[in-house]
């Protein structure tokens, strides 16, 4: 005798029907697609609504788009906006100090894996962050009588639909539908995009991109693009990477529903160009992207070194951790290793001068534009009177940037 058969003495049939799939009575199936159609309209509420429009200002959005977000959020996650910005932006302006709210090389990878809800809710009850980086987030009537008010009955709603609908299966699909975001958002982004991956741009934090294909966490796989140009409403940077939430907004725009702000600047080139301060400028704007590309010519010219000093590739091995790196994100061993390369390999050692002195036009801020626009001047000529192509043939790329 099954359950049911047991039931159906002691309750209507009606009543167990409803308990065994709810009003829709679906499989098994269909159940899980909702799931992932439901969660995914949560991580793209969060990517667009809460992270890119609000957090950055990156883009705005048509009033009825935004708060079908807002209402949206406050139905499957009882976060609140102005909250969510402010930790976030002080994350941004904090970063892997001892005041980022969460950061696993301050906290630990475990620590903000598993506990990163908590975190979020510790920084939450902070009122200092929360007023200093909360500015500009919506202060109307429904946000103050209602969202903020009321966060937790959202949740409570979400969960009688869910039970209407699916009958005791409700229950799990909200228990999964509460989850997502502490475990995409506060433990996958905030852990692994601080702590695994690939990184196209040597910025000042250890921000990761976890994967090129941004699909399942909307697009936020790609942090460390994000922290690099973190006021681009597009988050892929590379041909091969793939941005799900930039082909929302781009949607949204065609629509007229949402304007773009500001993109991740792309350089473009020209013929040479005369060394000036417009050269200076675009130098210092696309910087990131400028060392990555000097990355490549060092890494380039240690491969060659390497066919002729056999030594090199035994001792250092493991070059593609540390050599490429900027200098001011080594630590102690590591910058002694790279001082040990330069002691015993002349042209290597030249390329390395070379880009201290390269990145000299974005750290000096007492510099005058003339004074960077001569250091510049210096610099190409140096380069392209060495003996080194690789070096010269940089130089020579440099100067058609635009």
């Amino acid at each position: 005798m099954t359950i049911f058969t047991e039931l159906n003495q002691v309750m209507p049939a009606w009543l167990i029907d409803w308990i065994a799939g709810g009003v829709l009575q679906w499989s098994g199936w269909s159940l899980f697609w909702y799931v992932m159609i439901m969660t995914h309209i949560t991580i793209a509420s969060v990517t667009i609504f809460l992270h890119r429009h609000q957090a950055h200002r990156a883009l705005d959005l048509h009033p009825n788009v935004a708060h079908f977000f807002r209402f949206w959020l406050w139905l499957t996650t009882g976060m609140i906006t102005k909250e969510w910005a402010a930790i976030h932006r002080k994350h941004h302006a904090k970063c892997e100090t001892e005041n980022d709210p969460h950061s696993p090389q301050m906290q630990g990878i475990q620590t903000i894996m598993w506990r990163g809800a908590d975190l979020y809710k510790i920084e939450s009850k902070n009122r200092e962050t929360i007023e200093k980086y909360g500015q500009g987030t919506p202060d109307d009537w429904i946000e103050n009588h209602l969202y903020d008010k009321y966060r937790w009955q959202g949740l409570g709603l979400m969960m009688i639909i869910n039970l209407v609908l699916f009958g005791a299966m409700g229950g799990l699909v909200w228990a999964i539908q509460m989850v997502w975001i502490p475990i995409t958002a506060a433990g996958i982004i905030n852990g692994i995009g601080h702590y695994w991956g690939y990184r196209n741009y040597d910025c000042e934090d250890a921000s990761r991109n976890i994967s090129p294909i941004g699909l399942i966490i909307g697009g936020e796989e790609l942090h460390n693009n994000h922290h690099t140009y973190a006021t681009s409403a597009k988050l892929s940077s590379k041909w091969y990477e793939f941005d799900i939430g930039w082909f929302y907004i781009r949607c949204l725009e065609t629509c007229g529903l949402a304007n773009v702000k500001k993109t991740i600047p792309k350089i473009k080139s020209s013929h040479p160009r005369h060394i000036s301060e417009d050269l200076v400028k675009t130098i210092v704007t696309h910087r990131y992207e400028i060392m990555s590309r000097y990355s490549k010519t060092l890494k380039a010219a240690f491969n060659l070194e390497v066919q002729t000093m056999k030594s090199l590739a035994k001792e250092f091995a493991d070059n593609h951790h540390w050599l490429f790196k900027d200098e001011a994100n080594l630590n102690p061993s590591q910058k002694a290793r790279l001082e040990t390369l330069m002691g015993v390999n002349e042209r290597i050692k030249h390329l390395i001068e070379m880009r201290r002195e390269l990145t000299q036009l974005w750290t000096k801020s007492t510099a005058s534009r003339e004074q960077l626009t001569e250091q510049l001047h210096h610099w190409c000529l140096k380069a392209e009177k060495s003996n080194l192509q690789l070096l010269q043939n940089f130089s020579q790329k440099l100067k058609t940037y635009a």
